[in-house]
C-alpha cells in the first residue's frame, strides 16, 4: 500500500505538469465548449489506457525494442503536433470564428473529431510508451504479473482523466465569462505556438 501511495503521488505530479495534451484539451474547452473539452480529454483518457494496457502486456516492450517502429511513432507525433499548431494558428487568423461554430446539424461530427484529436495526440506521443515501460518497474517489480502492472498503468491514466476533467470546468468557465472574440484567438494563438514548440521538441531529440 505504501508504494501505491507514493506512486499515486508521482502520477499526481506528473499529471499536473503541462503537456500537449493538457494543451489540447485547454483550447478544445475554451474555444469549443465544455462538451468538446470533455470528448477531447475521453480521446486522451482512452489512448492512454491503451499504452498503459499495452506496456503491461509486454507488447510495448517489443514496440519500443523496434527501432523503426519507434521512430515512426515519434514522427507521427511530429507531424501531428504540427498539423495541430498550424491549425490552431489559422484559427487565430480568422475573425470570425467560424473553426470552432459548432451547428447543430454538425454538433456529432464535432464531437467524433475531438475525441479522434485526443486520442490521436496521445498515441502519437512515444514518451508515453516510454515512460509506462521505463517508470512502472521501479514501482511495481520485475516480477508482478499483468494484472498488478495494468492497475498502476491504469492508475496513471485516471489521475491524469481526474487533472484534465479540472482542465475543461475550468477553462469552459472562463469561456463563458470571457467570450470575447480576441479572447479565443488568443487561446489559438498561444496553443499554436506551443504546440509547433513541442513538435520541435519531438523531433530534436531523434
Amino acid at each position: 500500500m505504501a508504494t501505491y501511495l507514493s506512486f499515486l503521488a508521482f502520477a499526481a505530479l506528473l499529471a499536473v505538469a503541462p503537456g500537449p495534451d493538457t494543451f489540447l484539451t485547454l483550447r478544445a474547452s475554451v474555444v469549443g465548449g465544455r462538451r468538446r473539452g470533455l470528448f477531447t480529454a475521453a480521446g486522451i483518457s482512452t489512448a492512454g489506457a491503451l499504452q498503459g494496457l499495452l506496456a503491461a502486456m509486454g507488447l510495448g516492450a517489443v514496440l519500443a525494442a523496434s527501432e523503426p517502429v519507434f521512430q515512426t511513432i515519434r514522427w507521427a507525433g511530429v507531424v501531428y503536433l504540427t498539423w495541430l499548431g498550424v491549425g490552431a494558428l489559422r484559427a487565430a487568423l480568422r475573425r470570425d470564428g467560424s473553426a470552432w461554430t459548432v451547428g447543430s446539424g454538425r454538433a456529432q461530427v464535432r464531437r467524433r473529431t475531438a475525441f479522434r484529436q485526443g486520442f490521436v495526440c496521445n498515441v502519437t506521443n512515444p514518451k508515453v510508451l516510454a515512460f509506462n515501460l521505463a517508470v512502472l518497474p521501479q514501482f511495481v517489480g520485475h516480477d508482478q504479473g499483468v494484472a498488478v502492472l495494468a492497475a498502476y498503468a491504469l492508475t496513471l491514466v485516471v489521475v491524469g482523466a481526474v487533472v484534465l476533467l479540472a482542465v475543461v470546468v475550468a477553462a469552459s468557465g472562463a469561456a463563458s465569462r470571457i467570450a470575447r472574440p480576441g479572447f479565443r484567438r488568443g487561446v489559438d494563438g498561444g496553443t499554436g505556438v506551443v504546440m509547433l514548440g513541442f513538435a520541435t521538441a519531438l523531433a530534436a531529440e531523434g
